[in-house]
C-alpha cells in the first residue's frame, strides 16, 4: 500500500512538472513570437527611413530634369521628348545594392472633375453605356453632392431631403470631391458604381481613371486617355484609334515610334480640323511621379503629384477657386497629402525667403500598395 502510494505522489509531481513545463513552453513561444514581430516592424521602419531619403534624392533629380525640359520646350508634353529615363539622362547613380524604378502617369490625361462642364458628365456616361435618362440622373447626383442649391433637371434625381431618410441622415456637403471613396455615399451614385456588397464594381473603377479630382481647365491629349475624347462627345472608334496609334507609334505610325501632339494644329492635321479633340490641350497640368526604390527584400515607394508653373491646383472646397486665388491663402488639403504652399513646393530659407521652385508638389503618399516583386531587382536580373 505504501509503495503505491509512493508511485501515485511521484507520478502527481511528475504531471505538475510537465504541466509546468508546457505552460512555460507556450509562455515563451508566445513571447519569441512577439518579439520577432517587434523586431521584424523596427526592421521595417528602418530600412523604409533609410530608403526614403534615396526616393526623394530621386525625386529632386527627376524634377531637375523636368524643369530643363521645361525651359528647352516651354511646357512638358509626354516622356516622348526625351524625359522618360530622368535618372539615366542626369546619371544619377542610387546607393550601393538599391535600384530604382519610376513610372509617368499624366494625370492631367483625366478630366478635371472640379472643372467639368453638365454636358460632359452626361457624354461621358453615355460613352459608358448608360441611357440618357440615367446619364443624367447620375449627373444631377454628382452635382447635387458637390454644389450648394443645386437644382435637379430630373424628378427621379436625388435632392438633399433624401438623406435624411437614411439610417444615418446626413446633408450633401456641397463641396467638391475630397476622395472618390465619398461615392458611397452619394445617392443613386452608390448603386451605379458599387455592387451588392458594397464593393466597387468596374464602372467606379472606371470613373477613377476618367477623372482626377485636381483642377485644371484642359485634359492633356497626349495623355492618350480615351476618356477625355468621350468627354467631348467623340464616339468614333476610328479617331480614337489613330490618337492612340500617333501617341504609342502603332499601327500607321510604327515607322515613326511614339508622338506627341505639339499643338491644336498638330491634332488637326491627324484629326481634322474640326474635330472637338483640337479643344483640348497638348500639355501636361499634372504629372504624377512613382518612385520605387529596391534594396534586396526590402522595398519604399514614394507617390508624388506635382504641377509646372501655371499648371493645375488643389480645388478649393468651400469657395470659389478664383476667390482662393485671390487671397493667396494656402490651400488645405485632406490627411493623405502633403500641405504645400500654392507657390511654392519647399519652405523658405534664411531670412523668410521661399524658394523660387518650378514646380508645385500637390500631394505626397508614402508607402502606398508597394508592388510584391521589383521590377528589374537584383533577383529577377541573372
Amino acid at each position: 500500500m505504501r509503495r503505491s502510494l509512493q508511485k501515485l505522489r511521484r507520478g502527481s509531481v511528475i504531471l505538475i512538472v510537465l504541466i509546468t513545463i508546457l505552460f512555460a513552453t507556450l509562455a515563451l513561444t508566445v513571447f519569441i513570437e512577439k518579439a520577432s514581430n517587434d523586431l521584424l516592424v523596427d526592421a521595417r521602419q528602418a530600412d523604409a527611413n533609410r530608403l526614403r531619403l534615396e526616393a526623394f534624392s530621386a525625386l529632386e533629380t527627376t524634377l531637375g530634369v523636368l524643369e530643363d525640359f521645361r525651359l528647352v520646350l516651354g511646357a512638358l508634353h509626354s516622356p516622348s521628348e526625351g524625359w522618360g529615363d530622368p535618372l539615366d539622362f542626369a546619371g544619377y547613380t542610387p546607393g550601393e545594392g538599391r535600384t530604382i524604378d519610376i513610372q509617368f502617369v499624366d494625370e492631367s490625361a483625366k478630366v478635371s472633375l472640379p472643372k467639368a462642364s453638365p454636358t460632359q458628365l452626361v457624354d461621358l456616361f453615355k460613352s459608358w453605356g448608360l441611357m440618357q435618362n440615367d446619364a443624367e440622373k447620375l449627373r444631377d447626383a454628382l452635382l447635387g453632392w458637390m454644389q450648394k442649391d443645386y437644382v435637379p433637371s430630373s424628378a427621379s434625381s436625388p435632392r438633399a431631403e433624401d438623406y435624411d431618410r437614411g439610417d444615418l441622415p446626413i446633408a450633401p456637403p456641397g463641396r467638391l470631391l475630397r476622395s472618390f471613396q465619398e461615392l458611397a455615399s452619394i445617392e443613386y451614385a452608390r448603386t451605379v458604381f458599387y455592387d451588392e456588397n458594397g464593393e466597387p464594381n468596374p464602372l467606379w473603377h472606371r470613373f477613377v481613371e476618367a477623372f482626377s479630382l485636381f483642377a485644371y481647365d484642359k485634359a492633356n491629349i497626349n495623355g492618350g486617355n480615351p476618356e477625355a475624347l468621350a468627354a467631348l462627345g467623340i464616339t468614333d472608334e476610328g479617331q480614337r484609334r489613330r490618337v492612340a496609334d500617333y501617341i504609342h507609334g502603332t499601327g500607321s505610325y510604327a515607322r515613326q515610334g511614339p508622338g506627341y501632339f505639339k499643338n491644336a494644329g498638330d491634332v488637326g492635321t491627324i484629326l481634322g480640323g474640326n474635330s472637338p479633340a483640337s479643344e483640348l490641350s497638348t500639355q501636361i497640368s499634372a504629372l504624377r511621379i512613382i518612385i520605387t526604390v529596391w534594396e534586396g527584400h526590402s522595398s519604399y515607394r514614394l507617390n508624388a503629384v506635382v504641377a509646372p508653373q501655371g499648371g493645375a491646383t488643389i480645388a478649393a472646397t468651400n469657395r470659389s477657386q478664383t476667390d482662393a486665388t485671390k487671397s493667396g491663402d494656402q490651400v488645405k488639403q485632406n490627411n493623405t497629402q502633403a500641405a504645400v504652399p500654392k507657390t511654392s513646393a519647399a519652405a523658405g530659407m534664411s531670412g523668410g525667403k521661399s524658394l523660387n521652385y518650378p514646380f508645385t508638389i500637390l500631394e505626397i503618399r508614402e508607402n502606398d500598395e508597394v508592388a510584391s516583386t521589383p521590377t528589374g531587382s537584383p533577383e529577377e536580373t541573372p
